[in-house]
């Protein structure tokens, strides 16, 4: 299979089911810490979460900045993916919602720090968030239009501008531990629902 993606031609290396599986595990524990205390956990509470030894951490991200990018990736994909899942498994398309909004709560709060760790590198930042948007906005959407045309919600509702509604209740939530963001989104969406 040719590298399409750096336009080499040559063979991408493909990393075998259980590195994908052990990279997946890593960067799980990593988002959770992150959750619970901060980008700046220490590596050695990663790794004990993680069940691997320090050492296997550097080998897949040598450095802080490509565990969180990668953490911020794979948290992307992740909410990304859980959005048709969440609407496929629910019996009401507002129940997916919320239950959606909720994880990409939670993947704000692990984004705090990012723009702090790429601060020195805009064009990493700006691509981040262009993949942010590209994945998660038509998720939303999806998630939006399912519930106005079950008659939960009132149609046309804007994906992009939901999603940025939730990220500025998040902002401060850090540094501020009276401050619970995740009451205010659950009332946020369950203000949606057509009474």
């Amino acid at each position: 299979m040719a590298d399409v993606e750096n336009g080499s031609g040559a063979a991408a290396p493909r990393k075998r089911a259980d590195a994908r599986r052990n990279e997946a595990t890593l960067l799980d524990a990593a988002a959770a810490a992150f959750v619970e205390s901060g980008v700046n956990v220490p590596v050695r509470d990663i790794a004990a979460r993680a069940g691997v030894g320090v050492g296997t951490i550097y080998r897949h991200f040598p450095t802080r900045a490509d565990l969180i990018v990668a953490v911020y990736r794979h948290q992307i994909e992740a909410c990304a993916g859980a959005g048709p899942v969440l609407l496929a498994e629910r019996d009401r398309p507002h129940d997916a919602l919320a239950r959606w909004i909720g994880m990409f709560v939670d993947f704000l709060v692990t984004k705090h720090g990012l723009a702090e760790v790429l601060r020195s590198d805009a064009a990493a930042f700006q691509a981040l968030h262009a993949s942010f948007i590209d994945r998660l906005v038509p998720v939303c959407r999806q998630l939006l239009e399912a519930a106005a045309a079950a008659g939960e919600i009132r149609p046309g509702l804007d994906a992009y501008e939901l999603l940025r509604g939730v990220g500025n209740l998040c902002v401060g939530a850090g540094s501020d531990p009276r401050y619970n963001p995740r009451h205010l989104v659950e009332l946020l969406i369950a203000g949606l629902r057509i009474q």
